[in-house]
């Protein structure tokens, strides 16, 4: 009778999933690879700035859009102009490919959901500094057809259309800097570097990349993890929790992107808000910002989805630093330069930047005020506490505030104020939290 009754109360719904595979890749900032191409900081730094202003860019035209990204209700409206894409990105991680473990390193995108790497042997491939994965060498490349991918294929995306002859699923995306590639769909078996893990994906097998000058030749390609949106790699892994740690752009240490697990507390989290008109992009509840204990004085629906879907607060790993609306960014730098004490301001400061400050000549440390990201609420578990590095950036000489204005009623939370931040997506629990300085 007793087991009788302990079998009647189980609910199938609470019983725990088996544990998944936790995917590891080993990611590296950029610098760590182009440095050497550079005289000085200060050059490497500028080139950092033009690849965030041209991110910036690209997010633009892409929120602006009178239809955005695919997505829900919204899939027949798409125009012909959403097949331009940014090949960029701040990050990369690096893995091993098919059975002849060709090590590449793909360039992070949390705005995308194509994983896509040069596929010899090339129709007009970019020389990388890495050796060039070849599709027939490898045992365990398959083409896929269209009848795996008829939705995207035929009728979704412009960038993708079926083959007739083959029955190949085709892509041919252009880039906002008009760098181009070309290719089909396929899936091979890729092996983390970690535990020597392999896992089979899918992935466009690029042949064909025009504009090789803007393509970087230490990445063979982009490795799309958008929110789970058909191709990207949190859906092909089938879990929904993705977390990383970004290290710092003065930083030549390793860090981890992994899937299925996180090793973080998670202590402070935000809310994740999923936009149907973007679906591939992370949007988060922003509520309130203070610097120091000041509140920048604004409406919390500032931060909301405004009609038609713009407005909104975005996490992109491509965008170097923090983008406000002008209209707030005047507010919050006017308390900014407020709260800095004793520390004189720059009249003319270095672009893009307007607010600038001297080291001090006597040798004495400069002091400045901290940033306070509150989400859903003002407490402790959701304020995201940003200081030193975070707050401000050494160029050219100057100490700079490193959140930028622009002409956009969107906010991107760029990378600056997250480098060294432990950031575990969880799309199942709609959250993503952050650690302080968890790569460390």
């Amino acid at each position: 009778m007793q087991a009788r009754k302990i079998f009647m109360s189980l609910d199938p719904t609470k019983l725990p999933d088996p544990p998944m595979p936790s995917y590891t890749f080993t990611v590296y900032h950029r610098d760590v690879f182009e440095k050497s191409k550079f005289k000085d900081y200060d050059s490497l730094l500028e080139n950092r700035l033009a690849r965030c202003n041209a991110r910036a860019r690209y997010l633009a035209s892409v929120l602006e859009s009178q239809n955005g990204a695919q997505g829900g209700e919204m899939l027949e409206l798409v125009p012909k102009s959403t097949d331009i894409f940014y090949g960029g990105g701040e990050y990369v991680a690096s893995f091993l490919i098919g059975t002849q473990m060709i090590k590449n390193y793909l360039l992070i995108d949390t705005g995308s959901d194509l994983v896509w790497w040069q596929c010899g042997p090339c129709v007009a491939c970019y020389k990388q500094d890495q050796p060039l994965y070849d599709s027939i060498a490898s045992k365990t490349f398959r083409i896929i057809g269209c009848n795996r991918h008829a939705l995207r294929c035929r009728t979704v995306d412009p960038a993708f259309h079926c083959n007739q002859e083959n029955f190949e699923c085709r892509y041919d995306m252009i880039y906002a800097d008009h760098s181009q590639t070309k290719g089909f769909i396929a899936d091979d078996v890729i092996t983390f570097n970690l535990d020597h893990r392999p896992v089979r994906v899918t992935f466009g097998c690029s042949k064909d990349q025009t504009g090789e000058k803007n393509f970087s030749s230490f990445a063979s390609g982009i490795l799309g993890v958008g929110r789970a949106v058909q191709y990207s790699l949190p859906s092909q892994f089938g879990g929904h929790v993705m977390s990383m740690c970004l290290p710092p752009f003065y930083s030549g240490k390793g860090s981890v992107l992994s899937f299925h697990t996180s090793k973080w507390p998670r202590a402070t989290s935000a809310k994740l808000l999923f936009n149907y008109r973007y679906p591939s992009f992370y949007y988060v509840n922003l509520y309130k910002v203070f610097i120091n204990d000041r509140e920048v004085p604004v409406s919390p629906s500032w931060w909301k989805f405004k009609p038609y879907m713009s407005g909104g607060v975005l996490v992109d790993t491509g965008t170097s630093f923090t983008y406000f609306p002008n209209d707030f960014y005047v507010v919050f730098r006017y308390i900014f330069r407020e709260e800095v004490q004793d520390i004189p301001m720059v009249e003319n400061p270095n672009k893009p930047f307007d607010t600038c400050y001297k080291d001090d000549p006597s040798g004495h440390g400069l002091f400045f005020p901290v940033v306070k990201l509150y989400f859903g609420s003002v407490s402790s578990s959701t304020m995201l506490l940003l200081e030193k590095e975070r707050v401000v950036i050494n160029y050219r000489g100057l100490y700079c505030l490193a959140f930028v204005g622009w002409d956009r009623d969107q906010s991107v939370l760029g990378m600056m104020q997250l480098q060294g931040v432990g950031l575990t997506f969880d799309t199942l629990a709609n959250t993503l939290s952050f650690d302080i300085d968890a790569c460390d």
